[in-house]
């Protein structure tokens, strides 16, 4: 069964600085969750996924990698010391430890699975503990990003709240995450057993995944369309983030008012990376996706 997106890891160096600038582009961000090895997050729910702006806060607690042991903590810190952005794609996982036995099987990186938990604060102040399996999948054709799957060990309700899930900016759900390749055809095989469906390929271009569920490879040229401003540099990296919100009026109202660039290119409103910390985010209507 194809796999849905969970989350997308937006790496930043000042999470203070970024949680500010996500609340001026009209994102409610749940109250800071510190891990325990070494970083901290934001997060911009949604009903079914959700946006983590994520900054490394105590460098002392991180794990190194090692053989057979992927750290989340050490990749996010070599990504952050190359530049802010989007460093790691989750998908939804109901059982990360067959994952990571999946992954392994693949070739795609024969990591040990990685249970963790945290405090999370919920939206009348009392704290919950919310728990986490992660199986972690790397491509050496695509090096300094990586990807996971997320399973949940908690009541889904410690979790997904909705007094999170209403935005200003009218956001919805993260419906396609928007990379860049030289070569889109090279990472297919990666990419199937990843979202666990067939890509369509097309010249420029690699598509993986269902409607409201998408991965994009894009080729430089394909992205000088899609995505000029990121023209020039199109090696294997995480480029932008399409989002449907309800209203794209009700989108633009918001930006405006907090005085964020933005365009319109026909029915879909792009804010550049620059105002976003490094991840392009497109948004669009229901009925355009």
């Amino acid at each position: 069964m194809p796999r849905h997106l969970d989350h997308l890891v937006i790496c930043v160096r000042d999470l203070t600085q970024a949680a500010l600038d996500w609340q001026k582009l009209g994102f409610t961000l749940t109250p800071t969750g510190v891990h325990p090895f070494g970083t901290s997050n934001r997060l911009a729910m949604f009903s079914n996924n959700f946006l983590e702006l994520l900054a490394v806060t105590d460098a002392a607690a991180v794990p190194p990698a090692a053989p057979g042991r992927f750290s989340f903590a050490a990749h996010n810190q070599d990504f952050v010391a190359r530049g802010e952005g989007m460093s790691m794609l989750a998908l939804h996982s109901a059982d990360a430890h067959a994952d990571a036995a999946h992954f392994s099987a693949n070739h795609m990186g024969a990591y040990a699975p990685f249970d963790f938990g945290r405090a999370a604060t919920l939206p009348d102040g009392r704290v919950a503990r919310v728990e986490f399996s992660l199986a972690f999948a790397t491509d050496p054709a695509m090096p300094g990003i990586a990807f996971f799957t997320c399973q949940q060990r908690h009541p889904p309700e410690l979790f997904w709240k909705p007094d999170y899930q209403h935005h200003p900016n009218g956001a919805l759900r993260v419906i396609e995450v928007v990379m860049s390749a030289p070569e889109p055809a090279r990472h297919r095989q990666f990419l199937e057993h990843l979202m666990e469906g067939t890509a369509e390929l097309a010249p420029g271009r690699l598509t993986v995944g269902t409607t409201g569920d998408r991965v994009t490879v894009h080729g430089p040229a394909e992205l000088s369309r899609r995505l000029p401003e990121l023209a020039g540099d199109a090696s294997p990296r995480f480029c932008a983030a399409r989002l449907v919100v309800a209203d794209l009026g009700q989108a633009q109202r918001t930006l405006r008012a907090s005085s964020v660039d933005f365009e319109m290119r026909g029915n879909v409103l792009l804010v550049p990376p620059a105002a976003s910390h490094g991840l392009a985010l497109e948004f669009v209507e229901q009925e355009t996706i």
